[in-house]
């Protein structure tokens, strides 16, 4: 009987440092996925242009994308999603992309990743909690500077449009084969539970307190933008 108790001791212990330490890991994804987004936006002439983000109806920000390998190349990393509302920007959804490419591929390369996602069809593929990203269509680099190119398509059928930050450059990145689906490890750490991604990212479920600040930053990237595409349209 002492042993068993002695058991129990130690596995709710081991549990609940599992928590505590994927709680951790995801308020410090939360952290530098704000970064990644603010620096992103705020690069002057080479960053996210601000009618496409004002354009956006979901964002979601991958911190430290792994990607690359030795003849097999592949993908892989965790990062929190976020969609418009009618009350503002939800709390956000917890997701994994993960996926390979074939091609002769050596070493490994880190990237920041940031997704924007850009009409209703996009969204509802967001909203399944798993896809995969192919097809024309699905997702495209997207453009890069302070305005988005007159000459691109952006504004069309494109679901998704996608960039990427490594070493200080900034650069559209092919996600095409990529699945993306939901970190439900992170999800219950953060939520208690594991909440359905449907109802958080349609904003069914109250942001919680680590996760204000990363919400802060998204509506005010999105505002700033909406603000400073409003008045280059005056302008004109």
């Amino acid at each position: 009987m002492k042993k068993f108790l002695a058991f129990l001791s130690v596995a709710s212990l081991a549990t609940f440092g599992w928590a505590g330490t994927a709680k951790e890991d995801s308020a410090e994804r939360l952290t530098k996925a704000s970064e990644v987004l603010t620096q992103m936006t705020d690069a002057p002439d080479k960053g996210i242009p601000e009618e496409v983000l004002a354009s956006a109806k979901c964002i979601a920000i991958v911190p430290h994308l792994v990607k690359g390998g030795f003849v097999f190349g592949g993908k892989h990393g965790r990062g929190v999603a976020t969609c418009r509302t009618a009350n503002g920007w939800s709390a956000p959804a917890f997701i994994s992309v993960g996926g390979g490419s074939w091609g002769l591929q050596i070493g490994v390369e880190g990237v920041d990743l940031v997704m924007l996602i850009m009409n209703d069809k996009g969204m509802q593929q967001l909203l399944s909690s798993k896809f995969q990203v192919s097809g024309e269509g699905s997702a495209a680099a997207g453009p890069v500077g302070r305005h988005a190119s007159a000459g691109t398509d952006w504004k069309l059928d494109t679901q998704m449009l996608t960039y990427s930050r490594s070493k200080g450059a900034f650069a559209g990145l092919t996600l095409e084969g990529a699945v993306i689906q939901q970190d439900s490890d992170s999800t219950t750490a953060v939520y208690g539970r594991d909440v359905k991604f449907q109802n958080v990212l349609l904003g069914k479920v109250p942001t919680p307190a680590e996760a204000r600040p990363f919400v802060e930053a998204v509506s005010h990237a999105a505002h700033v933008s909406a603000a400073k595409e409003a008045r280059d349209d005056d302008k004109k």
